[in-house]
């Protein structure tokens, strides 16, 4: 419920009001563009503070003052009248709904999982994203009954009303603030530090495998936004209507469903390393397909393919980055994958454009493309993951 509830600072969602704040307030298409990409680097730029405020003072209060202040955020939308108070709006809602909310909810999941962590996760991840797809087709009709300023608060209402008594009735930091323990962890010495090991931030930077899974986040994040973004262009280019255009996205949730739960699901039983190359795969051809498009089963394929990427790492990211650094600092380092990671989807939509305006088309930029997946492909097969025997800090 609290990943769903992170789609009014979800780009899917925020897309919807678009065209009606700039047929309102005056502004133009490239000025929003900027403010958004703005907000969204803000946001970013606050990922590692939040995160070592998850480890310090637990998901649980930091959940409760990012949702209020979240909500205000939500409210001061509905209020705005310029680029600059826009602007200020989409830092903060980028910031506590699409970073700092989603942070907290997936990492309170991987410190009460440890046997069924990645199935744990998948499950939170597919359905998180199967409200997140759906929320623009009801803000879509609230707004052409309610208008963008009305919608606007009433999200800012459901986050106050609805997810602040959540996440405080419903939700603890830890299994042993309840006298409990994950799933899987019994008394056993080897099982018992299960709840308690690992690395502290510094360390994990050190880690060669770190930055190897954080730039296997990135690129899926950057490279499918950028798809999505131009989506309809994109396709419409390559002679498909914009209703199959549109279309498109129905394949692409259905995969991004499945692989989210078939991620979580592998996660608990297969290495992070093949994880890594399956989904690299999966990116690299939906990007190679995508230069060529057709209507009927090969836009079905580009479709799914690209779901399936965003799935998967939706689906893993979360458990293996916890499986292979721990969850004493889980927070801080999470936080910083994060950071980079939303970073990195504000400047995919920005990478396509700008060189489908240079060439006129938008192969030159999935071909290009095509060397983020390849490069972390080589390195996920040269760079060795951490021992817990060898790395842990404990």
């Amino acid at each position: 419920m609290l990943v769903a509830a992170t789609a009014p600072g979800q780009t899917a969602a925020v897309s919807v009001f678009i065209d009606p704040m700039i047929a309102e307030l005056g502004i133009s298409r490239s000025a929003v563009s900027l403010a958004y990409l703005v907000g969204t680097l803000s946001g970013a730029a606050a990922m590692p503070f939040v995160g070592r405020a998850l480890d310090r003072y637990g998901a649980r209060r930091v959940m409760v003052c990012v949702a209020a202040v979240f909500a205000v955020a939500l409210f001061g939308l509905s209020a705005v009248s310029g680029i600059v108070g826009l602007t200020a709006g989409f830092v903060v809602i980028r910031m506590a709904g699409q970073g700092a909310l989603n942070l907290a909810a997936t990492t309170v999941v991987a410190l009460w999982f440890h046997r069924r962590r990645g199935t744990a996760i998948g499950i939170v991840g597919a359905i998180g994203a199967s409200a997140i797809s759906l929320a623009p087709v009801l803000l879509e009709r609230l707004i052409a009954h309610w208008g963008w300023r009305t919608t606007w608060l009433a999200e800012g209402v459901f986050v106050a009303v609805v997810v602040i008594p959540i996440v405080w009735f419903a939700i603890r930091d830890r299994p042993a603030d309840l006298g409990q323990r994950p799933d899987g962890v019994g008394d056993e010495p080897d099982t018992a530090a299960a709840d308690g090991w690992g690395m502290t931030r510094a360390a994990a930077l050190r880690t060669p495998f770190f930055w190897v899974l954080t730039a296997m986040v990135a690129s899926i994040w950057m490279l499918v936004t950028g798809i999505n973004f131009h989506q309809i262009s994109l396709l419409t280019a390559q002679g498909l209507t914009t209703v199959e255009a549109a279309g498109n996205f129905i394949p692409q949730t259905i995969a991004n469903l499945a692989a989210t739960f078939a991620a979580g699901y592998l996660t608990d039983r297969i290495g992070a390393r093949y994880l890594i190359l399956a989904s690299m795969a999966t990116l690299a051809a939906a990007l190679a397909i995508g230069t060529s498009v057709t209507s009927g089963m090969v836009a079905i394929a580009f479709g799914a393919l690209v779901g399936t990427a965003g799935g998967a790492v939706r689906g893993f990211e979360a458990a293996t980055f916890t499986h292979h650094f721990g969850t004493r600092h889980i927070g801080a380092i999470r936080g910083v994958v994060t950071a980079i990671s939303v970073a990195a989807s504000a400047f995919g939509p920005l990478l396509f454009a700008t060189i489908h305006d240079v060439t006129d088309s938008y192969a030159p930029a999935l071909l290009g493309a095509l060397a983020f997946p390849a490069a972390v492909m080589v390195a996920a097969i040269v760079v060795p993951a951490p021992s817990k025997q060898t790395e842990v800090i404990r």
